[in-house]
């Protein structure tokens, strides 16, 4: 778990050395995020290589809105074999009112030594009509994150999801996917 918390701080790290919001080359953010409806749990379809990650088959986030608009965050890793991690946190919009570009601090013992030190650049680029499937990254394309509400999507939609993230300058050949749940049984047997 320790490598975990080290690792994601070694990201989040990166990711807050991202360019800024107001670079006229950063990729285009969904017009309006709906956090109420944007809460919930969300698969991860593919994702681009990232060091806290290496070890994950399957990961899914859950997001729940706060009083205060913030979002409590539970991100799940499942390790090929067969075991969960997790990390929990904070989304908190970047602009308030707006919630298409958040923050996201990870509650850990090195985020307490240093109190908003760290702190991912999490950027809503696209989010489906029915909040069915969503494109988060961040500004400097280092990071991609395809989800789903469901595990699995069609290849209609998969290709939605790919066509839409090449346009917004992401190379989508490093894109890692989610390892299937049947995938997962026959490695474990």
């Amino acid at each position: 778990m320790m490598r975990l918390v080290i690792a994601l701080l070694a990201g989040l790290l990166l990711a807050g050395c991202a360019t800024s919001g107001n670079d006229a080359l950063a990729p285009k953010t969904a017009s309006s995020v709906n956090l109420k409806r944007y809460q919930g749990k969300w698969y991860e379809l593919a994702r681009m290589p990232m060091y806290f990650q290496r070890n994950c088959a399957q990961s899914e986030a859950h997001y729940a809105l706060k009083p205060d608009g913030d979002m409590d965050v539970l991100n799940r890793c499942l390790t090929p074999e067969w075991t969960w991690e997790e990390v929990r946190g904070t989304a908190t919009p970047q602009v308030p009112g707006k919630a298409d570009k958040l923050w996201v601090n990870f509650d850990n013992w090195f985020t307490r030594l240093l109190p908003g030190g760290f702190k991912g650049d999490y950027w809503v680029l696209y989010v489906s009509d029915d909040y069915q499937t969503a494109i988060v990254g961040n500004p400097d394309r280092r990071y991609l994150w395809l989800l789903s509400r469901k595990p699995e999507v069609n290849a209609d939609t998969r290709e939605e999801l790919l066509s839409r993230a090449r346009q917004q300058g992401y190379d989508t050949t490093r894109l890692i996917w989610r390892v299937s749940d049947t995938k997962m049984a026959q490695t474990s047997k």
